[in-house]
């Protein structure tokens, strides 16, 4: 497939960086030279400066014979408008960052669509979601739903108490065969578990499940579940805000942030929060709101150590769910070493949306799983497609990869060797990096 990615910032480089792992053809364009030399330097990928709303710079990069193009700049006037001068250009499908929550109202979408921009990416919109997510759902470093629910994700820290540690997989599959562990983060390392790998302590453990046995997974893995109402936020972000926004009116929430016309700006928004000027690093602050009252804290301010110390600290005041944002994706492997709670990232949240446009088979939804390096991937089955020729176990699904399970109409079922998938059932697959582009002749 041949890519162009209009944008070199946190969202595009990551973006190119993974792809240009792959069998792709990616150019990357941006107005900025010397950070493309910076990348091309590490990354093999053809790189040109350009601006995205040059109809001339656009030809250059060979957006008329491309496949793909992505617009991810920080200006979401700019990619818009590359969308629409690309598609008239011939591309042959289009994605834009935005950073505006109107543009994602249907009404608007179809206007866009008309104009040329296919899909729409709203990255702080992603991550708030996720938080919230992480919030209303305590005992998980990570919970992801697929087809509105019927299948459950829910990444779970696995402690001294954990009724199945030391026990192999193939043990778990006997005490309980609707909950199947289909990846591993240890030690920073990420594993497609086997029937003979055991359960340690330490081990974050995804889990895939249905609701009904959502309480099931907390009793074997020890977890204690809490009611969360008050709520503690560091930072006005938009992250912040689109958390509020999904959080609803349930909670007591408040808002610390440093800057005093943000302040004001959040405060005149939400009038179900109190919004707080001043330094969140500031313990004394932190104390005189009564931070050893909260049941969750949540650190999005722009700067990655803040929120990673914050919530180091909120956990030693006792505050058992934590969330910090962290950008730099090198301080991931620290952050979950320290064990401050969920981590949440944009730019991978972004990218991971992002891809499944890249993939041959039809894609319900990507998702990266947080802190490790596998994805997720909601597969669509097509008539007659390999995965639906024999079951699981017969078809020679790659050691890197799993299938998880199945949601066939209004059922959902955790997968097991001899599963057989249908036409139209949605598979949820779980993937390190060297086996994604293994599964396409599955699902194709």
């Amino acid at each position: 497939m041949k890519i162009v990615i209009v944008g070199a910032g946190e969202v595009g480089t990551h973006l190119a960086k993974m792809l240009s792992k792959e069998d792709h053809d990616i150019v990357l364009m941006d107005d900025d030279t010397e950070k493309l030399n910076k990348l091309s330097s590490q990354v093999d990928l053809l790189t040109i400066t350009g601006y995205a709303n040059s109809f001339k710079d656009l030809k250059d990069a060979g957006v008329s014979k491309s496949d793909l193009l992505i617009a991810v700049t920080p200006y979401e006037e700019r990619n818009i408008m590359a969308c629409v001068m690309a598609k008239d250009m011939g591309v042959g499908r289009t994605v834009a960052r935005i950073n505006n929550g109107e543009y994602l109202e249907e009404k608007y979408k179809e206007k866009l669509r008309n104009l040329g921009v296919d899909e729409l990416i709203y990255p702080e919109s992603l991550a708030g979601k996720e938080i919230a997510s992480s919030v209303k759902q305590v005992g998980t470093r990570q919970l992801i739903e697929f087809s509105g629910g019927k299948l459950i994700l829910m990444g779970i820290k696995i402690r001294e108490n954990a009724p199945v540690l030391n026990k192999t997989f193939e043990e778990l599959s006997f005490i309980e065969s609707e909950i199947r562990a289909v990846a591993i983060n240890r030690e920073n390392n990420t594993i497609i578990p086997h029937g003979r790998d055991y359960v340690r302590s330490g081990d974050i453990i995804f889990f895939i499940t249905t609701r009904a046995y959502m309480n099931k997974a907390f009793e074997l893995t020890g977890k204690e579940i809490f009611p969360v109402r008050n709520i503690m936020i560091l930072g006005g972000s938009r992250i912040a805000q689109k958390t509020v926004e999904r959080l609803g009116d349930y909670y007591n929430i408040k808002i610390i942030e440093s800057d005093k016309v943000r302040s004001q700006q959040v405060a005149d928004r939400f009038e179900n929060v109190l919004v707080i000027n001043g330094d969140g690093r500031n313990l004394d602050l932190l104390k005189e709101e009564r931070i050893e009252r909260m049941d969750a804290f949540i650190a999005v301010t722009g700067n990655a150590e803040t929120n990673i110390l914050s919530c180091h600290m909120a956990k030693s005041l006792g505050i058992k769910r934590t969330v910090a944002e962290v950008e730099n994706i090198d301080f991931m492997g620290i952050a979950e070493s320290m064990d401050i709670g969920s981590l949440i990232n944009k730019k991978l949240i972004a990218a991971s949306y992002i891809y499944k446009y890249t993939l041959g088979a039809q894609v319900a939804q990507a998702k990266c799983l947080t802190a490790s390096e596998a994805e997720v991937f909601e597969f669509i089955a097509s008539e007659n497609s390999k995965i639906t020729t024999s079951p699981i176990k017969d078809i020679g699904f790659p050691q890197d990869a799993t299938v998880g399970g199945i949601i066939r109409g209004q059922m959902a079922f955790v997968a097991k060797g001899d599963t057989e998938v249908q036409a139209g059932d949605k598979v949820v697959v779980f993937a390190l990096q060297s086996a994604i582009r293994k599964l396409e002749k599955f699902f194709k």
